[in-house]
């Protein structure tokens, strides 16, 4: 859990990076990765080296999420320009709810009966950032940036169940999928506006910053935590990522969200975590669920020292 708390912090600087660096949403996109993938595939190869190949379903799985990823990162990074970094960040990260039902689905994981109670606490909130009842909203298209953020929150699910359901190695599927959605934002990043490849300073300065710090480190962090606890638990300390750049946002960009605005912030957060919480008797079934498996694996590691 705390490896993906620091790895959140770390993230939670991607956006402001972003708008720092002051280049095209594709073209910050497709660097971001491309910066990435030399230390990616170093630190895979280490990692290869210690536990051997990865498994040919866990490289199809990382191959896949590369390709969301990519989407993922291009309409991010346009919702960035609509609506700024503190408040894109907030909408991309909605998708705690979309991970709790598919986790649901594909993994077992129950939710709690509160999920639904959330979501029209949540999308209540996603209504106000848009700005449709506010004539001072910030953004150059708060609608559109929304809309852009929506499609992020998809995307960012898919990303997460699909690195989740191929392998417990923290590096090896991220190098996969950094690899592939570097190929698959140059493939793309035509009908996103265009990416331009010929670097210019200090903006690459700051997109290297992006790749090296949130980018390698602070995903490898999070993709080591992922097998290793609850989807929807990983979803929810995610959260910690919108709310620090909002305040990075404010205080080293100089952003302004209106008053509904950031009541629209605080509304979806409140929301997510309210969604997010397991009933009591979901944990006491949680807790017997594992006394129980502590007890089998007792059982047998006795049973294989006689």
């Amino acid at each position: 859990m705390l490896i993906a708390i620091v790895g959140a912090l770390i993230i939670s600087a991607s956006a402001p990076l972003v708008r720092l660096s002051g280049v095209s949403p594709a073209t910050s996109a497709l660097f971001r990765c491309a910066y990435a993938v030399p230390p990616m595939l170093l630190l895979a190869w280490t990692e290869r080296r210690r536990l051997g190949p990865l498994p040919r379903r866990a490289v199809l799985m990382s191959w896949a999420a590369g390709v969301v990823f990519a989407l993922d990162l291009l309409f991010w990074h346009h919702a960035i320009e609509y609506v700024g970094a503190g408040l894109a960040t907030v909408l991309g990260n909605l998708q705690v709810f979309i991970v709790a039902f598919a986790a649901w689905a594909l993994f077992g994981e129950r939710p709690s009966s509160s999920l639904m109670a959330g979501t029209p606490v949540v999308f209540t909130g996603v209504v106000l950032i848009s700005g449709v009842f506010d004539s001072a909203a910030y953004g150059s298209d708060p609608m559109l940036g929304v809309a852009a953020g929506v499609a992020t929150s998809l995307s960012y699910a898919a990303y997460l169940l699909l690195l989740k359901g191929g392998s417990d190695r923290a590096v090896g599927p991220l190098a996969h999928a950094t690899v592939v959605a570097t190929v698959a934002i140059a493939l793309l990043s035509p009908l996103f506006g265009g990416a331009s490849l010929v670097p210019e300073w200090p903006a690459h300065g700051w997109l290297l910053l992006l790749a090296l710090g949130p980018q390698v480190l602070g995903w490898s962090l999070i993709t080591y935590s992922l097998p290793r606890q609850p989807a929807a638990l990983t979803s929810l300390l995610l959260l910690m990522q919108p709310m620090s750049t909002v305040a990075i946002s404010t205080l080293a960009l100089g952003e302004r969200p209106s008053a509904l605005q950031l009541g629209g912030c605080v509304v979806v957060v409140l929301g997510v975590l309210y969604g997010s919480r397991r009933s009591s008797s979901t944990r006491r079934q949680g807790v017997a669920a594992q006394a129980e498996g502590v007890a089998e694996a007792g059982g047998a590691a006795g049973r294989s020292n006689r």
